[in-house]
């Protein structure tokens, strides 16, 4: 009986002896499953089901139970099929996700890319302070602000670093303590050395992580101020209300034309009845004015807006050189060496991107101005033209009077600005809207101390290329 009992047993541990080595082929197929393709892996999974039942069939043969044997190596080639299916799916998802994350990266550093770039070409001045007065991030422009000349430090650096930044440092402080700031923004002003101010129109934001269930910050707390120069945004708000001005005026002096000219008509008239001294007087008198407000019609409607000129090359030499002899015969000046006006032109053609009549318009007023504050002397007035580089061209007028004030200087372009009691104020920023019609520019400069001719106006033009026939009727004239 012992011996049968025994027999039976080692039969059956005979017959389960394939299924001991099951688990070993669970690391196989869960590696292909992740590292492989899925067909590959199931393919894997196959080969091992397959020889699952190879081995369970030879223990059938050696007289081990079918249907255990059988349906072991059965269950084990089912459950690898589902491991590798599961890891394949899982392994799946992970790709998905890396691939995911890698777009998301990207576009984050991209998107960061570009807000630093964003922020390095700002005009206005952005500081990233904390609550310590740390600078953490400055942009150019605020860099520039900081500083009297050039470009103050990069960040990091710390707002204590100089006396003059110490408005800026109490004003965080203060921020960060009441936890608001104006919307409009504050004025500040920033003493340098050497008795040198500047005053900033500073706005903030901060960047605050609050944590809602626990009600405490969860990071840094930043403040972000954006700065910009009080002359700049005065500048601003007086361009846009001129704009605005302008459109109005430009109504205004187009209805005004028609009641002018029957003024002017009726004035006619008048004088060519027998007057008295008195009314001869009044009627000069009337169209005097009415001459002066032709004028300021005049110039009001050719900076209105409108539509773009069309670019136009001339030849500058011979259209300016034109232009001095009428404005001196105009002005009645006489033109040679002991005249007052000293022209200095090109031997050759000169081709420029300009209007004739608008440049004549821009000369007359620089000469005008010129002959107004010049001396009587020989050469009192000088005009240069000169091609600059193969790009541009420059046109001076400069004059021997008195020096311009620097509080006066800075008006000079400005519309309604004059230091004449009977003047419009509208001459040098016609000047300077016509030029920038064209892509050229106007400015002042005064020459050092000690030469003469200090007051000079240079208008820089872009040059072109002269048709053969402006050529020709150039060396003809």
């Amino acid at each position: 009986m012992r011996a049968c009992s025994m027999a039976r047993s080692g039969a059956c541990a005979a017959s389960a002896a394939p299924t001991n080595y099951v688990a070993l082929f669970v690391l196989p197929v869960l590696m292909a499953g992740v590292l492989t393709p899925r067909l590959l892996a199931l393919a894997t999974s196959a080969g091992i089901a397959l020889m699952l039942l190879a081995s369970a069939w030879h223990a059938v043969l050696t007289g081990g139970d079918a249907a255990v044997l059988m349906t072991q190596a059965g269950l084990a080639g089912s459950g690898f099929f589902v491991i590798t299916l599961l890891a394949s799916e899982l392994a799946g998802r992970l790709a998905r996700e890396e691939l995911t994350a890698r777009g998301s990266l990207e576009l984050a550093r991209q998107q960061a890319q570009l807000n630093r770039l964003v922020i390095e070409e700002m005009q206005d001045g952005v500081l990233v302070v904390d609550r310590r007065g740390r600078v953490r991030a400055a942009n150019p422009a605020a860099r520039a602000l900081l500083a009297v000349d050039g470009l103050a430090r990069p960040a990091p650096f710390q707002l204590q670093a100089q006396a003059a930044w110490e408005p800026l440092l109490t004003a965080a402080e203060r921020a960060f303590d009441e936890g608001n700031w104006p919307e409009a923004g504050r004025d500040l002003k920033l003493h340098f050395d050497a008795g040198v101010s500047r005053t900033l129109r500073v706005r903030a934001r901060f960047t605050r992580r609050r944590d809602v269930q626990q009600e405490h910050d969860a990071g840094e707390e930043f403040c972000v101020m954006f700065l910009e120069d009080l002359r700049s945004v005065q500048t601003r708000m007086r361009q846009e209300k001129l704009a605005a001005m302008g459109r109005v005026s430009a109504g205004i002096a187009h209805e005004i034309r028609n009641p002018l000219a029957a003024i002017a008509q009726a004035n006619a008239l008048m004088q060519e009845d027998e007057l008295n001294a008195t009314h001869r007087q009044l009627t000069k008198m009337v169209a005097d004015n009415v001459e002066r407000l032709k004028r300021l019609v005049d110039d009001v409607m050719e900076v209105a807006p409108g539509a773009a000129p069309s670019p136009r090359i001339i030849d500058a030499t011979a259209e300016i050189g034109r232009m001095c002899s009428d404005w001196a015969r105009t002005v009645q000046l006489q033109l040679g060496e002991r005249s007052r006006l000293a022209l200095e032109l090109p031997s050759d053609p000169l081709g420029v991107v300009f209007d004739a009549e608008h440049l004549r318009r821009v000369l007359v007023n620089l000469l005008d101005n010129a002959r107004r504050h010049a001396s009587d002397t020989p050469g009192a007035i000088r005009l240069t033209l000169a091609a600059r580089d193969d790009g541009s061209a420059l046109l001076t007028v400069a004059s021997d009077g008195e020096p311009i004030p620097p509080d006066v200087e800075r008006y000079l372009f400005e519309p309604f600005f004059s230091t004449r009691s009977r003047g419009t104020g509208l001459g040098l920023y016609i000047c300077k809207e016509l030029c920038e019609r064209y892509g050229a520019s106007i400015d002042y400069h005064l020459r050092p101390a000690g030469e003469s001719n200090r007051n000079e106006f240079h208008v820089t033009m872009q040059r072109g290329v002269l048709l053969a026939t402006d050529v020709r009727l150039h060396l003809a004239s």
